[in-house]
């Protein structure tokens, strides 16, 4: 494995910033990891190494300017195929969409350009996003680099399997449901879904839907912080973006302040877990007493989230993907066909109460955390599994009846519209990897940053990625 992908992000901008390596270098050594690897686990299927090196080409022969807030200097990224990048094959992991070229980038893609990342592919997604297996009729199946039997998560499974598996330093995610959360989980590595808004995203059909965000992807805390200091601004065509914070979010890496109080959860009063993963994440909750946290067990109510997720996600999906159904019936997959015509059979009063029950779950929230600083449970009610299982139908006697159920410690949290992160905490008898996610207050990305940074010291495994794609 050449020592260069072996590298932080974070190391990587500060050996590019001294001029000790090039963009260049570091294109040549993603597209070496890439060839070695993609094969086996099939994550960035489109590349546009012609366009990076142009791009890095134009970066090497700027004026030194003084490092800026997120300044990435060069460094290659893997953007998901849900995103435009201009003159890239965006397909969106759909049939419908599978010659198509994107005209312009998008803005969380322009935004990172004028940061100085270069994006040097597209990562795989499942059919728009919709799932957390990723495999589509496009490009195939992304399989885990830890065990190429399972399934690397999605929707954002394509950027955490190329992370785990060195092909580049940071990647794009976006989440609705867990869709930056879950393959973090999954591959060991780090994805944080920032307060709606943090990260700033155009064109939208509906932008002022606060439940699906994008955000940053990387194999430890501090790489994530950077990237979303990259990601981080207030743009004119986001109704909903927010101006960057005072303090860059690194800096809560670097100087993390420890959390107080914490409540501990294995399962949020709702979902049934796996025995070896309530295990795990329990004996990891324990580690922030190390760190002079008070941990407690308690949970905010989320009885009725998870039905309250459901509607209001089927009804989005019916007002951004209605047209599709009416054009293209044939060319979407059924779980899609599903949850649009779900949208479409809610009455309005289904929708009210949705509306009410999530409001009334943000207040629950807030009073919760005027007693807590953070919230932890497991990313994941189960350990990666056979990439040919679509989803999860059943877990400790417990059946699932649709390809999103089984997702409801993430989405959960989705409603609340707090910033929340899955941090690697350990791995299975069988050296699959499981996630810790840790949630903070509403826009409380540096809270949650700063504690992630600490657990990470305290866990002490951050060299455990990249790997080497194997069979289990």
């Amino acid at each position: 494995m050449n020592e260069l992908i072996k590298l932080t992000a974070r190391d990587a901008v500060s050996k590019l910033r001294a001029k000790e390596i090039t963009p260049l270098d570091l294109i040549d050594a993603a597209e070496a990891r890439i060839a070695e690897t993609d094969g086996a686990i099939n994550a960035m299927p489109t590349l546009c190494l012609d366009r990076a090196r142009d791009h890095a080409k134009r970066i090497m022969a700027e004026p030194a300017a003084e490092t800026g807030r997120g300044d990435l200097h060069g460094l290659p990224i893997a953007v998901k195929d849900l995103n435009d990048v201009a003159g890239v094959r965006t397909t969106f992991g759909s049939p419908i969409f599978a010659d198509n070229v994107s005209e312009r980038s998008d803005i969380m893609v322009t935004q990172l350009e004028s940061k100085g990342a270069v994006v040097i592919g597209k990562s795989n997604t499942p059919e728009f996003g919709a799932g957390a297996n990723t495999f589509n009729e496009v490009f195939g199946t992304t399989k885990n680099p830890w065990d190429t039997g399972t399934t690397c998560g999605g929707s954002s499974g394509g950027s955490a399997a190329a992370l785990a598996a060195g092909q580049v330093w940071l990647a794009t995610g976006s989440d609705l449901g867990g869709s930056l959360r879950i393959p973090a989980s999954f591959c060991g590595v780090v994805g944080l879904r920032p307060s709606p808004g943090r990260v700033a995203h155009a064109p939208s059909a509906m932008p002022f839907d606060t439940m699906p965000v994008n955000g940053p992807m990387g194999r430890t805390v501090g790489d994530v912080a950077l990237m979303l200091d990259a990601q981080a601004g207030q743009h004119r065509d986001d109704p909903l973006s927010l101006p960057p914070p005072d303090r860059p979010f690194v800096d809560a890496v670097d100087e993390p302040l420890a959390p107080k109080r914490v409540a501990f959860s294995a399962d949020l009063g709702i979902a049934p877990v796996d025995s070896e993963v309530h295990e795990i994440c329990t004996a990891a909750a324990r580690r922030f007493a190390d760190i002079g946290a008070a941990v407690e067990g308690d949970c905010i109510d989320f009885s009725d989230a998870v039905e309250t997720f459901q509607t209001l996600r089927a009804a989005a999906f019916a007002a951004s993907k209605g047209p599709l159904l009416e054009a293209h019936r044939d060319k979407l997959k059924p779980d899609v066909i599903w949850n649009i015509e779900k949208g479409l059979a809610l009455s309005p009063d289904d929708i009210g109460r949705a509306e009410r029950a999530r409001s009334a779950l943000f207040a629950r929230t807030c009073a919760f955390f005027d007693s807590y600083d953070l919230l932890i449970c497991p990313t994941v009610l189960a350990p990666p599994f056979d990439h040919r299982k679509a989803y999860l139908t059943e877990m400790n006697g417990v059946a699932f009846d649709n390809y999103v159920d089984w997702l409801m410690l993430t989405f959960v949290i989705t409603l609340t519209v707090c910033p929340t992160i899955s941090i690697p905490c350990g791995v299975t008898a069988s050296g699959l990897p499981v996630g810790l996610q840790i949630m903070a207050p509403p826009r409380g990305e540096a809270a949650l940053l700063s504690a992630a940074a600490l657990f990470e010291q305290a866990y002490g495994q951050t060299d455990a990625v990249p790997v080497d794609p194997r069979c289990g």
